[in-house]
């Protein structure tokens, strides 16, 4: 990959708890406009290493550079702020709030609200344009019919496209994404896939950790694979697909990855 492409770059990245390594010396680089997947069996490493780049941790070793600008060390919150925001395993909507209300919590960043103004009442442009934002990032993913309903009333598939909304609406430039494809049925996967493709192709970068490995290797511009916390290889899919230490460390055939 041509590092000068690169807008999210880890260089020598090490992280441990106690005598453990969990990450150790990993280095990758994210080019811009892409879809890059970080794969590897449990344990490998993957889930340290998207907690460390959000600033969920502090690297033991190694940094984190974002556009060429150190990150690594920085609070969540400045992170996101700068335009690396990261989505979970788990849903992380609140259930009992709209569609639109979860979308507009994802607006804060751009929009925080002052109490001096809202008491005064001048907090108006801030709000409709928090408003429209929302509006927007739901009208994006197909889910600004259901802006009235409830989170929680949401089919899964749903549910996770909101999540991609709440992500979208906050504005970033670099989109973590943790295993979107858990619980989903092959229709829900082959939608998910296409929203994710239409981020990419709006300039959206995408570091994607998968399990689904068809998922991977027909949506992932690049592959990153770890193994015991280092780096095994990379490359692009077909690539991955073939190489023989990949099969033996985490697909185990080659029939995994057709």
């Amino acid at each position: 990959m041509n590092v000068t492409s690169s807008i999210l770059s880890v260089r020598d990245l090490g992280m441990s708890f106690g005598g453990v390594k969990a990450v150790d010396g990993l280095s990758l680089s994210v080019e811009r406009g892409a879809i890059h997947g970080l794969i590897g069996p449990n344990g490998a490493g993957k889930t340290t290493t998207f907690n460390v780049i959000s600033g969920y941790y502090t690297p033991s070793e190694g940094e984190v550079l974002f556009q060429g600008d150190r990150i690594s060390g920085l609070p969540m919150y400045e992170v996101a702020r700068r335009g690396v925001v990261r989505t979970f395993q788990h849903s992380t909507l609140f259930a009992e709030m709209t569609v639109l209300e979860n979308a507009l919590v994802g607006t804060h960043l751009a929009h925080r609200p002052k109490l001096a103004a809202a008491v005064a009442g001048l907090d108006k442009r801030d709000r409709n344009a928090a408003l429209e934002k929302a509006r927007a990032a739901l009208d994006y993913f197909g889910l600004l019919s259901t802006a009235d309903s409830r989170a929680g009333d949401l089919s899964h598939g749903h549910q996770r496209a909101l999540g991609l909304a709440v992500a979208m609406a906050s504005g970033p430039e670099v989109l973590l994404l943790d295993e979107p494809f858990t619980g989903m049925n092959p229709e829900e996967t082959r939608t998910m896939m296409g929203l994710m493709e239409k981020l990419r192709d709006s300039g959206r970068t995408i570091l994607i950790v998968e399990h689904d490995m068809r998922a991977i290797m027909g949506l992932c511009d690049r592959i990153t694979v770890m193994n015991f916390g280092k780096l095994l290889t990379h490359g692009r899919p077909h690539e991955i697909r073939s190489h023989p230490e990949v099969i033996s460390a985490y697909l185990g055939s080659a029939r995994n990855v057709a």
